[in-house]
């Protein structure tokens, strides 16, 4: 049965996360019906990762195995037209070998966390960005995130629901960039843990905001203990970017 590699574009705000739940729509299973009603088949798709609850995706990826021989425009196309008016699309379907896993597969995940640092409230924006009504030091949030990059035991910033086996992880780059009103967050790794990058940009908004300083991060890292974490950032301001998988 040929397998496909679907890139996922969709807006969270609607939905209770990427995987299916019993409390709520999902974004796989928006694009599991529309299976249903373009082929007439019930697939299980595996995505790369499992965004929460309000989490956006620019390049989500996922796999699934289809009978038949479909084009991936084709199947684009059709996929899209059974998922309006959803917030989610279908950017590209691909033919991969049958050993691809959009999980297990993946080398490297790229998360973008957006703050809006302005009094007036977002209109364009709104459930896309996280509203901090003052000015922060970005500078200085920078300078902080240096402290996390590398190899590290990231307890603190893990949730309490977090089911990963091991609390170390490589964190291969953080940075943080100053755009007119906007901060913008990049965070690179092969894996995340569940609610990391929401926990990291919650302490480090704290930095922002001269209530805590480089050295403050550092030692609620070294902490190894959740109770030393920052306020964890709101789900709307998380989007994941994009997944990298090894060269043909």
């Amino acid at each position: 049965m040929p397998r496909l590699k679907l890139t996922i574009e969709y807006d969270g705000g609607p939905f209770v996360g990427w995987q299916r739940q019993t409390n709520g729509r999902s974004v796989q299973q928006a694009i599991e019906e529309a299976f249903v009603k373009l082929t007439g088949e019930t697939v299980t798709l595996r995505g790369a990762g499992r965004t929460d609850a309000g989490v956006h995706a620019l390049a989500q990826v996922a796999h699934v195995d289809v009978a038949g021989s479909w084009t991936g425009d084709k199947l684009r196309d059709g996929l899209n037209a059974h998922l309006r008016p959803e917030p989610a699309a279908v950017l590209r379907a691909e033919s991969v070998p049958a050993d691809f896993d959009a999980r297990f597969s993946a080398i490297r995940r790229h998360y973008l966390y957006r703050l809006l640092t302005r009094r007036a409230p977002p209109a364009l924006q709104r459930g896309r960005v996280w509203h901090v009504k003052r000015r922060l030091d970005a500078v200085a949030m920078q300078r902080a995130a240096r402290r996390l990059i590398g190899t590290h035991d990231f307890t603190t910033f893990r949730s309490v629901e977090c089911q990963a086996k091991s609390p170390v992880k490589t964190l291969d780059a953080l940075n943080v960039v100053l755009r007119d009103d906007e901060i913008a967050v990049t965070a690179t790794a092969r894996s995340f843990l569940h609610n990391q990058v929401r926990s990291l940009v919650g302490s480090l908004k704290l930095v922002g905001e001269g209530k805590w300083n480089a050295d403050d991060l550092e030692a609620a890292l070294n902490a190894r203990d959740r109770a030393a974490c920052g306020p964890v950032a709101p789900a709307e301001g998380l989007y994941l970017i994009r997944v990298d998988y090894p060269s043909a």
